[in-house]
């Protein structure tokens, strides 16, 4: 998977705790993003759901009283 470099900026405090504790700040920060990634995604498909929900659909209740012929 390609990466990119970016810049974030961090708390000093935070910054020495993490580097006292060994803790790997870039794989920190990835797992973070992930989080919020998901988050979001989950919450944009919320979103668009609630502005065209699904409605019945007559097809589908065909398609499986035939399938099950």
């Amino acid at each position: 998977m390609a990466t990119t470099r970016t810049t974030f900026t961090l708390e000093r405090e935070l910054a020495e705790q993490a580097h006292r504790l060994s803790v790997n700040i870039s794989a920190a920060a990835r797992e973070g993003v992930t989080a919020a990634v998901k988050r979001a995604l989950g919450e944009s498909d919320r979103a668009a759901y609630e502005r065209l929900p699904e409605e019945p659909d007559d097809f589908w209740d065909d398609a499986e009283a035939w399938g099950s012929k």
